[in-house]
Parts: structure tokens; C-alpha cells; sequence
């Protein structure tokens, strides 16, 4: 009967033993855990400081339309009514009030608000008539994101198609 209970404690003894071998097979050891945290601290430490580069892109292209869909629909609306551009004096406010001596053809407003005259980075936009790069229509450029004024070259977003070479001055 000796043999008997010896070989059953010896079962019990197995059968605890490989519980728990599959419970420590099933969960992660402290070990892993730290690797895994580490690694996604230096993912994290890469991909953060380009998410601003990423939101700043998005801007860009917010800007290329407004200057290139927004602004040059309501300009092209103020010269149907109107009969030509705005001036460069008269520049974009006349989408919003009427310019003096001629509130007669004027239909606006043509842009619903007025921060609409302003760029993404909150900066002026830059209108010319007649343009130098649009002679027959205007110019219209956003400083970009320096809020400097580099002749639609740079990082300006202007109303023409960029080129390499510099931007003629005004």
C-alpha cells in the first residue's frame, strides 16, 4: 500500500508542477513587461516630436486650398458683379464691405467671416493687383509659417505655381 500512496503523491507532485509551468507560459514575466514598456517610451520619443511637422503640413494644405478655392471664388464672384478685381488699396476687405463708389454693384459680403481674410498662422495675406505673376488677374500669397514675407518664395503659399528660383520683389 506504501507503493500505492507514492505513486499517487508522485502524480499530485507532476500534475501541480505542470499547472504551473502552463499558468507561467500563459502570463508575462516582469521581464518582458519592462521590454515592452521601453520599447513603446522609444517609439513614443521618435514619432512625437514629428507630430507638430505633420499638423503644420495639414496647415499648409488648408492654406493652398483657401487661397487657391475660398478666396479666389469670391474674388472671381466681386468681379462679376463689380466688373474687375479689387485694387491693391481696396485689397481683400472689399470681399467683406463695399469699397467707396461702388456699393451700387456690390452683392457681398462674399466671404461669410471675416477671420477668412486672415492665413492659418493668424498673419495678413498679401494682395496684388494687377499681379506680377497673375498680370491679367491678382496675387495673392500667405506668409506661411514664419510670418514672413518672402514674395510668395519660401514657405509662402502663394495663388501662382512655385518654382526654385526666387520670387521677383513688388
Amino acid at each position: 500500500m506504501r507503493s500505492h500512496t507514492y505513486f499517487a503523491n508522485t502524480a499530485n507532485t507532476a500534475n501541480t508542477c505542470s499547472r504551473r509551468l502552463r499558468r507561467a507560459r500563459r502570463a508575462f514575466t516582469l521581464v518582458e513587461i519592462i521590454i515592452v514598456v521601453a520599447l513603446l517610451g522609444i517609439i513614443m520619443g521618435v514619432l512625437i516630436p514629428n507630430v507638430g511637422s505633420i499638423f503644420e503640413g495639414a496647415k499648409e494644405d488648408l492654406e493652398k486650398q483657401k487661397v487657391e478655392g475660398t478666396l479666389n471664388s469670391a474674388l472671381l464672384q466681386y468681379n462679376t458683379h463689380i466688373g474687375s478685381y479689387p485694387s491693391t488699396e481696396e485689397g481683400l476687405q472689399a470681399l467683406i464691405a463695399p469699397p467707396a463708389g461702388k456699393a451700387a454693384k456690390w452683392r457681398g459680403p462674399y466671404l461669410k467671416d471675416n477671420s477668412l481674410i486672415r492665413d492659418s498662422w493668424d498673419g495678413p495675406y498679401k494682395y496684388v493687383r494687377p499681379g506680377t505673376h497673375n498680370p491679367r488677374g491678382y496675387d495673392l500669397w500667405s506668409f506661411g509659417p514664419n510670418g514672413r514675407d518672402e514674395n510668395g518664395g519660401g514657405d509662402d503659399v502663394p495663388n501662382w505655381p512655385k518654382t526654385d528660383a526666387t520670387t521677383p520683389a513688388n
